[in-house]
C-alpha cells in the first residue's frame, strides 16, 4: 500500500492509499535538538528595600519644603528630603509660656502656703496667751465677780479649748495638704517638660539622611498620591524606599497556561526591554505556589518568578529598580531528544501518558516517560523510536469537531 509522507508533518492523507484514509495528521518522530521556552516580562527590584520614614515623633504633622527627585542614585549620608513642622514650632513656644506660668504658679503657692503656716502659728500663740486669763476667771469665787462675767469666762474658756483643737489640727494637715497642692503644679511641670522635650527633639528630626548607598523610590501615601514640595505628612509614616543596587532582581510574570514546567534552576536569558545588547542570563531562583490574577479586570492568571542580577552587571548597565525587562526562560535544552505535540497525549491507566502510533496501517496505543512539558510539546524520555508515526486526530474527531 502506499504512503505519501511529508518531512515531518503529514497533514492530509486521503488519497494516498486507501488504508490510511481514516487518519488525517500525523507526525513522524525524528530525533533532534530540542529547546522548549516561554517568554515573560517583568521589572527590576532590589530584595533589600530599606524603608525611609517621615522623620520626628509620630503622628507629629509634616510639611515637606524640599526632595532628590524620585528614582535619583544618593551615597550613604546624603540628604534626601528636608521638611519643617510649624505646628510643634507653635507646640513648643506654647509649652515654654505654660512651663513660665507653672513656675510662677508654683511660687505663689509657696507663698500662700508660707502665709498659711505663719497665721496658723500666730492663732495658736493668741489662743495659748488667752487661754490661762479665761481659765484664771471661770475659776473665780462668786463673790469676786458677777455672775454674768463668771458666765462669759467660762464660755471663753470652751471656745478658746475648741480653737485650739482646731488649729492643731489643721496643722497637723499642713504637711499633707502642702504636699499635695505642690504635686499638682509639679506633675503640670513635669508634662510640659515632656512636652517640650519631644519637640524640641520633633524640631531637631526635619531632615532625612540616605543610610546607605541606593536609589530613592517614593512611595505613593493610602490615597494613592505621590508626595511633593508642600505636602502634609506624619512622621513614622513611610517617604520612600531604598533598595540596596548591590540587590537587584528580576520579577517575572508568565501566563499560567504557558508557565507548565517553570521550575527553579531553569536558565532565563534576560535583557533591558528595548535594549537588547544590556542582556545577560540567570537563573530561575523562586517560583511562586500558585498562579494569580494581576488585577480585578482582567481574569487571566499569572505565575510570578525571580532571578538575581549580577550587581557587577547592575552596575555596568547602571540599572534601576523600576525598569522593564524581557525574559526567555529556557525549559529544556538537550542537543537531541524525541517529543510530541501535547494534544496527541492522552492518559492510560493508573495516570499513565499515552499516544496513539500507525504501525502496519492499526493504531496503537504506547505508554510513554514524559520529561520537560513545554506550552506547546513534551518531551518524551521513553517509549518512541525514530520513525515512529504518532496519531495527532484522525478524521471522525476532526469531523465532531
Amino acid at each position: 500500500m502506499s504512503r505519501c509522507w511529508p518531512w515531518l508533518l503529514l497533514p492530509l492523507l486521503a488519497g494516498c492509499g486507501r488504508g490510511t484514509a481514516d487518519y488525517s495528521v500525523l507526525e513522524r518522530v525524528q530525533a533532534k535538538p530540542l529547546q522548549f521556552s516561554v517568554w515573560s516580562e517583568g521589572d527590576l527590584h532590589s530584595n533589600k528595600p530599606t524603608p525611609l520614614l517621615v522623620p520626628g515623633a509620630q503622628f507629629t504633622s509634616r510639611q515637606l519644603s524640599w526632595m532628590v527627585p524620585d528614582g535619583s542614585v544618593v551615597e550613604k549620608g546624603e540628604l534626601v528630603a528636608r521638611f519643617s513642622a510649624e505646628q510643634s514650632r507653635q507646640d513648643l513656644a506654647q509649652a515654654q509660656i505654660d512651663l513660665e506660668r507653672n513656675t510662677l504658679a508654683l511660687a505663689s503657692k509657696l507663698a500662700e502656703l508660707s502665709d498659711k503656716r505663719g497665721q496658723l502659728g500666730v492663732d495658736l500663740v493668741q489662743v495659748a496667751a488667752q487661754y490661762p486669763i479665761a481659765e484664771r476667771y471661770a475659776n473665780a469665787p462668786p463673790e469676786s465677780m458677777a455672775r454674768n462675767d463668771i458666765l462669759d469666762a467660762v464660755q471663753d474658756v470652751r471656745y478658746l479649748d475648741e480653737r485650739q483643737r482646731i488649729l492643731q489640727a489643721r496643722q497637723a494637715q499642713l504637711p499633707a495638704n502642702d504636699h499635695a497642692e505642690l504635686a499638682v503644679l509639679d506633675a503640670k511641670r513635669d508634662s510640659l517638660d515632656t512636652v517640650i522635650t519631644q519637640k524640641q527633639a520633633d524640631l531637631a528630626a526635619l531632615e532625612l539622611y540616605a543610610p546607605h548607598a541606593g536609589v530613592v523610590m517614593v512611595q505613593e501615601d493610602w490615597a494613592g498620591q505621590m508626595p511633593h514640595v508642600g505636602s502634609n505628612l506624619f512622621a513614622g509614616n513611610p517617604f520612600a524606599t531604598l533598595p540596596d543596587l548591590g540587590a537587584l532582581e528580576v520579577e517575572l510574570s508568565v501566563p499560567q497556561i504557558e508557565a507548565q514546567g517553570i521550575r527553579v534552576g531553569d536558565k532565563v536569558e534576560l535583557h533591558r526591554w528595548g535594549l537588547p545588547a544590556q542582556a545577560f542570563t540567570g537563573r530561575v531562583k523562586w517560583v511562586a505556589g500558585a498562579a494569580q490574577p494581576r488585577s480585578q479586570d482582567n481574569p487571566v492568571k499569572y505565575l510570578t518568578l525571580k532571578v538575581d542580577v549580577p550587581a557587577n552587571v547592575a552596575r555596568r548597565y547602571d540599572w534601576i529598580p523600576g525598569q522593564r525587562f524581557v525574559g526567555k526562560i529556557i525549559l529544556l535544552q538537550v542537543s537531541q531528544g524525541y517529543s510530541v505535540p501535547n494534544l496527541a497525549l492522552g492518559g492510560g491507566a493508573d495516570g499513565a501518558s499515552t499516544v496513539q502510533v500507525l504501525v502496519n496501517d492499526k493504531i496503537q496505543t504506547r505508554i510513554l516517560k514524559l520529561g520537560v512539558r513545554g506550552a506547546t510539546r513534551t518531551q518524551v524520555l521513553d517509549g518512541l523510536r525514530d520513525g515512529d508515526d504518532v496519531l495527532l486526530a484522525n478524521r471522525k474527531t476532526a469531523e465532531m469537531k
